[in-house]
């Protein structure tokens, strides 16, 4: 993993209790202002979460055009599918990202010691504990020296994301957490995508609207929910990144 450019935490930083009326405040205000306000406030202690997805690819070409120095970071499972590796080194060479700008982050345990410790397929068996140890443990250890995290949570997406704010305080990791397109349609996604040629994950273009791991996502059919995909023969929806 490669090293922050510099966590230091702003000493103008808000307190929790002030992110309500924050959010408030850029209600009405562009995706491209509210990112503004939060590069404003947390620079340079303040990082995006990249699965290069369709709305994490906008958040990237709106972050480079605000701040080309700004920093993202990967979760790499292990089991991502060829596509998204694919799609992240389109992005290196298309922002011109250099290898301090782009952190990926493994999980402790590779995929043979996890087999070995807890058995084959556990993501067949026990979902959420594979999500755990793969994404969850690695993302705790990762925004520890951040102030803020920017997120493509859109509250479109699912229920369980229904409610969330521009700006608020995550109170699983204990930062802030900026979600600039939380207002945001699918439309208005793949319409930026479009205008400002972004490249994006050519899964996209086969029924995956929601791509995680290739053991855990399938393609969508039209007019069904668009994280159906994920974790389809179990009741989850959410690896645990986000409460």
């Amino acid at each position: 993993m490669a090293n922050p450019i510099n966590a230091s935490t702003p000493a103008s930083q808000p307190p929790p209790d002030a992110l309500p009326a924050v959010n408030a405040s850029l209600i009405d205000k562009p995706a491209e202002e509210v990112l503004a306000y939060a590069f404003g406030q947390y620079w340079p202690s303040i990082i995006l979460a990249c699965s290069f997805g369709a709305e994490d690819v906008v958040l990237l070409d709106m972050m480079m055009r605000l701040n080309p120095e700004a920093q993202l970071f990967y979760l790499d499972t292990d089991f991502l599918f060829p596509e998204t590796y694919e799609v992240r080194d389109r992005l290196i060479a298309k922002y011109r990202l250099r290898p301090e700008q782009i952190i990926r982050v493994k999980p402790q345990l590779t995929p043979e010691e996890q087999a070995r410790q807890y058995g084959d397929a556990l993501w067949a068996r026990e979902p959420d504990l594979c999500c755990r140890l793969r994404k969850v443990e690695p993302l705790e250890q990762m925004l520890k020296p951040y102030a803020a995290w920017i997120t493509g949570i859109r509250r479109e997406q699912s229920p369980t994301r229904a409610n969330a704010a521009l700006i608020e305080w995550d109170r699983q990791f204990h930062l802030v957490k900026v979600n600039p397109l939380a207002y945001w349609s699918w439309h208005d996604v793949w319409t930026y995508i479009k205008a400002h040629d972004v490249p994006y994950n050519v899964l996209h273009d086969r029924n995956y609207p929601s791509i995680g791991c290739t053991h855990c996502t399938a393609p969508v059919a039209p007019g069904d929910d668009p994280r159906s995909g994920r974790w389809k023969h179990f009741a989850k929806t959410e690896c645990g990144l986000h409460r």
